[in-house]
């Protein structure tokens, strides 16, 4: 049976000497973040996970789902009693408003929790994941009164939330949506249509399921311009805020998947369902935005959780099991074979999961810091400068993030042999988990567009010159350190391959759109190591730093400044082949007739 514990040693590293979330505790939002209550949140959040969640992560890959006759959907066997532990321990609460009864933690660290609970049991973590989001949506652009309704059940976890986007027909192309929403006298509207995918649909753990759904009024433009956002939920609402008669939406079906068998990922049926306007009509993209930015932030958490997941199962096994004798002459003369821990090409995928997991670490802690700035920091101009770089780097987050974590997981089953690709060794569901990652809440190729098509030109690029602005001043405040001098260089070179992919877009994509569009995803790449780098460049200067002043985990400071060189010497490179690959243009991906790509 695969293991897993909750890497709080890396976290507190990260929060604590990294980020230094304590010396934000004068801004607003941030009152909680003392060091040794977010310590003792770390903590416990990863003795809750380990001990609770992941030990029915096989449990639900193995059972599923269950619809039943009336449409009804349970949950695996230990889910319910693992979500009521979840709600009663505080969790649901934990970075929500303290307005709604949340206990107001800073986004960063409900991230922890996040990324925790998708590493023990990815399945599981959709079910509150989900909710987050809606929150956030209700948030910006609920009523006062539907704020009141819907967000203390929501914040507490007693009730949960999901997003309604994806229909047969059309999924990142929502201009084609076909479900309507016709006026009631009363003010709501009937909804009707079907939508699929629709992850944690229906199921057994909260007494309401609240879901938000993209749909059209009449006359509304045939375009995204006329998308209008409803509140849709499963037990329409009392005026007592008790649940009441059930609304007319209900499960057609349970899709059949690859992976996430714990979560319930319906066919969801709305036959005049009774729902309410959130915003503006027509304005429904711009509200499902504000949720779905939160989920790509949380999928790309998702990216490095099953790749840590899978890391920790790949470095036991690489000590236990033996295997032919390192290149060197017998490391255990007295057995009859070596672990694989001698083998440097073991070390090799081992090295570049552990650098690509304490990176992403490093990276979406970071990002989640900054949507906190985004609203919290003192001067319009810090809070515009968080808002640019974490919108930049959400679609990065995502791509890059969830690209790696699969990448990893199937080194780590790599690491494991044939005995990687036997169900009850757990190794082949952290790859079948992490390939929809790269899917869901748009398609990574998607991402790269979001960045190259709409983020690089936002604002005539105020906020790729932040960041490469940062980059330069990090590089800079290297100097000529020699502990963290090859990293620095090499951040730095890397750094120049960004700008010049960029400007090439420049000067090519507005008279080629194509150019743009067979560029985006070495782009995306690109921008992915190029900040990977950055953290690991901050982490090496804290890591010497520490090491110089004198320390009891030499250890731990140690690989720090290792893993920071593995990056400059085996990932920076890569950034001048995703330059040239940027460069090449469209001329060989556009060239051949539809026709000449059929087999027979």
């Amino acid at each position: 049976m695969p293991v897993y514990k909750a890497p709080t040693r890396d976290t507190r590293f990260v929060i604590n000497e990294l980020i230094g979330l304590e010396k934000f505790q004068h801004l607003a939002g941030f009152a909680n973040a003392g060091q040794d209550l977010t310590d003792a949140v770390i903590e416990e959040a990863g003795r809750f996970v380990s001990e609770v969640i992941a030990p029915l992560n096989q449990v639900g890959d193995r059972e599923g789902c269950t619809r039943h006759a009336d449409g009804s959907v349970t949950t695996p066997t230990g889910f319910k009693a693992a979500y009521r532990q979840y709600v009663d321990g505080g969790w649901a609460t934990l970075s929500g408003p303290e307005e709604f009864g949340g206990q107001g933690m800073p986004h960063v660290i409900g991230f922890v929790l996040e990324e925790y609970l998708a590493s023990a049991n990815q399945a599981f973590a959709m079910y509150p994941g989900l909710a987050n989001g809606a929150i956030s949506a209700i948030i910006a652009k609920g009523s006062p009164e539907q704020q009141q309704t819907y967000l203390p059940k929501m914040v507490s976890g007693e009730w949960l939330g999901t997003m309604n986007l994806t229909e047969p027909h059309c999924g990142t192309d929502l201009g084609l949506l076909r479900t309507r929403a016709e006026p009631q006298a009363d003010g709501s509207y009937a909804i009707t249509g079907t939508k699929i995918f629709i992850s944690a649909g229906d199921h057994d753990l909260a007494e309401n399921i609240i879901h938000l759904v993209l749909a059209k009024t009449p006359g509304a433009p045939e375009s995204s311009k006329g998308i209008s956002l409803f509140i849709v939920p499963k037990f329409l609402v009392n005026a007592d805020g008790t649940p009441g008669a059930r609304n007319a939406v209900s499960v057609g079906s349970l899709e059949h998947k690859m992976g996430i068998h714990g979560n319930a990922t319906c066919v969801m049926n709305y036959d005049g369902a009774k729902g309410f306007l959130i915003g503006e009509e027509c304005k429904g993209l711009a509200a499902m935005f504000i949720m779905m930015n939160a989920a790509r932030l949380g999928v790309g958490m998702q990216g490095l959780a099953q790749a840590e997941a899978a890391y920790q199962n790949a470095v036991l096994y690489a000590q236990e099991r033996r295997q032919g004798r390192a290149l060197t002459g017998p490391a255990e003369p007295g057995q009859k074979a070596d672990p694989l821990f001698v083998h440097p090409d073991v070390r090799r995928m081992l090295m570049d999961a552990k650098t690509f997991t304490e990176g992403m670490r490093a990276l979406c802690l970071w990002g989640a810091l900054q949507v906190d700035l985004s609203h919290s920091a003192l001067t319009e101009d810090e809070r515009q400068a968080a808002d640019d770089v974490i919108s930049l780097l959400t679609p990065v987050i995502k791509g890059y993030g969830t690209d790696r974590g699969y990448q990893t997981a199937t080194d780590m089953q790599q690491v494991w042999g044939g005995h990687g690709y036997i169900a009850e060794n757990g190794m082949e569901q952290f790859v079948r988990d992490a390939r929809i990652a790269m899917i869901y809440e748009g398609a990574n190729g998607v991402q790269a567009m979001d960045l190259c098509g709409r983020k690089l030109a936002q604002n005539g690029g105020r906020a790729i010159q932040r960041l490469f602005a940062l980059i330069d001043a990090e590089v800079a405040d290297a100097g000529d350190n020699p502990a963290v001098a090859l990293v620095a260089e090499r951040l730095g070179k890397a750094n120049g391959e960004l700008k010049a992919a960029t400007l090439w877009f420049m000067q090519n994509a507005m008279t080629d759109p194509n150019a743009l569009g067979a560029g985006a995803y070495a782009y995306m790449t690109l921008t992915g190591v190029v900040t990977m780098g950055l953290m690991w460049l901050k982490m090496a200067k804290v890591a010497a730093a520490t090491l110089a002043a004198g320390t009891q985990e030499p250890a731990f400071y140690e690989a720090k400044v290792i893993c920071a060189r593995h990056w400059a010497l085996r990932v920076a490179p890569q950034a001048g082949s995703l330059r040239r690959e940027v460069e090449a243009g469209p001329d060989t991906v556009m060239a051949l007739p539809v026709e000449s790509f059929a087999t027979a």
